[in-house]
């Protein structure tokens, strides 16, 4: 089975657009909401490298979030749908290394080695899928907010990974379990709050019913 791929470009990259006649990739005829498609070129001028493609989109502007640059991807993958849907999924992609590292389980600030690493990144890959298949099921259960932030409407990117949904979901169904003695007390001191309160407790039991 062969591997491809898909390189972003830099946009001062050149491409050769006729023999020996080069052009620089942010000079094109490319504007928000086109693309172009080159097969067989040679890139870069100083030590080209020949004999792949390169797509390049430039998504458009969408309610009112301008998309600063163009994507110029080197690519063997002969088209530019598929190349685009490959390098689309690089984002995910980081989400996942972002998981593993400060913004989850910062598998890095261990410092293990050899042996012990191995058997912390299995341990680990249990645990993320665990909280993938919980931060999958919370949306559905409609108790998102209670944990974190939705996506904004103007906002390109959400606020939590579907990850970070399932790691905050179980952390706060911990936290009331934990604390629920003192914030029924509270609820006495404020009874005009219960019927949040009680519409939180609901919440966290639909929270953790997933398994």
């Amino acid at each position: 089975m062969g591997v491809s791929f898909c390189l972003r470009l830099k946009k001062n990259h050149c491409l050769e657009t006729e023999n020996l006649i080069w052009q620089r990739l942010d000079q094109l005829e490319i504007i928000p909401g086109t693309s172009l498609y080159f097969q067989g070129v040679r890139v870069r001028k100083t030590r080209p490298v020949a004999g792949f493609d390169i797509a390049c989109k430039w998504q458009r502007n969408y309610q009112g979030i301008k998309v600063k640059d163009a994507w110029f991807i080197l690519t063997d993958l002969g088209s530019l749908p598929v190349a685009i849907a490959a390098y689309k999924k690089r984002m995910g992609i980081e989400e996942m290394f972002r998981d593993y590292k400060t913004g989850g389980y910062n598998i890095a600030g261990t410092g293990l080695k050899g042996e012990r690493l191995i058997q912390i990144i299995l341990l680990m890959a249990i645990a993320y899928s665990s909280a993938i298949f919980q931060g999958t099921e919370i949306p559905k259960k409609q108790v998102q907010k209670y944990i974190s932030r939705s996506k904004e409407t103007r906002k390109k990117y959400r606020r939590r990974s579907t990850f970070g949904i399932g790691k905050d979901g179980e952390q706060w169904v911990n936290y009331l379990a934990q604390h629920s003695e003192l914030v029924q007390e509270l609820m006495k001191l404020t009874p005009n709050k219960r019927r949040f309160y009680q519409q939180g407790v609901r919440a966290g039991t639909l929270i953790g019913s997933i398994s």
